[in-house]
Parts: structure tokens; sequence; C-alpha cells
């Protein structure tokens, strides 16, 4: 059963989605149709993600992820956007350490 995106998985994505480019344009258009609709089974944060399509246009071609970043903190900690046909299917957390992020951080981004 699909559920409306929680505020912490909302935050990540428009902090991830901030460019002026068309296609962060379009994904962030997207976030008021997006819901949740399954859970990574290793028990992180990261969450699949269904769009109505019937409400809100695709984002033009591009490559996957469609964003990535890294956390500020934790520092072992990255982040990435990946849609499917345009649309945003996955937000997923992961960490260089063996212990997978349960929550999502603040999103403060970093270069690396």
């Amino acid at each position: 059963m699909a559920e409306p995106l929680p505020l912490d998985v909302a935050e990540t994505l428009n902090a991830l989605l901030t460019g002026s480019d068309p296609v962060s344009s379009a994904l962030r258009a997207q976030l008021p149709y997006a819901r949740v609709v399954g859970r990574c089974a290793c028990g992180c944060a990261t969450v699949d993600l269904a769009v109505n399509r019937a409400a809100v246009p695709p984002a033009p071609a591009h490559g996957n992820p469609a964003a990535d970043a890294w956390y500020a903190e934790p520092k072992d900690a990255g982040v990435m956007v990946f849609t499917k046909d345009g649309y945003l299917s996955l937000l997923e957390i992961y960490s260089t350490s063996s212990e997978p992020i349960t929550a999502w951080p603040e999103s403060r981004f970093v270069e690396r």
C-alpha cells in the first residue's frame, strides 16, 4: 500500500533536486504526486517511489542516478535518486561502513 512521502524523504529529495536544470525542475514537480511504495529489506532508510503519472509529465531524458550526493554527517553516507521512464522510482541511502543507515540524516551535502 502506498503512503504519502514522509517529511524527511520529501526534504531529502528537495535538497537533492535544487538545480534549475530541466531534469531537476521536472522531478521536483513530481514530489506532490509521489508516494512510498516499498522499503529496503535490509532495514536502511531507502524507499521505493511511485508517481501518479496521470498528474504530472515525466522528466526529460537523463542518466541514472538523476542526482547523488555525500552527506556532511555521517561522513561515510551518500544518497542517490533514481528514475524509471522519467519518473521518481528510488531514493537510496548507502554507507561505506557495515551498519545500515536507518533514518534520513539532515540534508547537508558536501563535495568529494
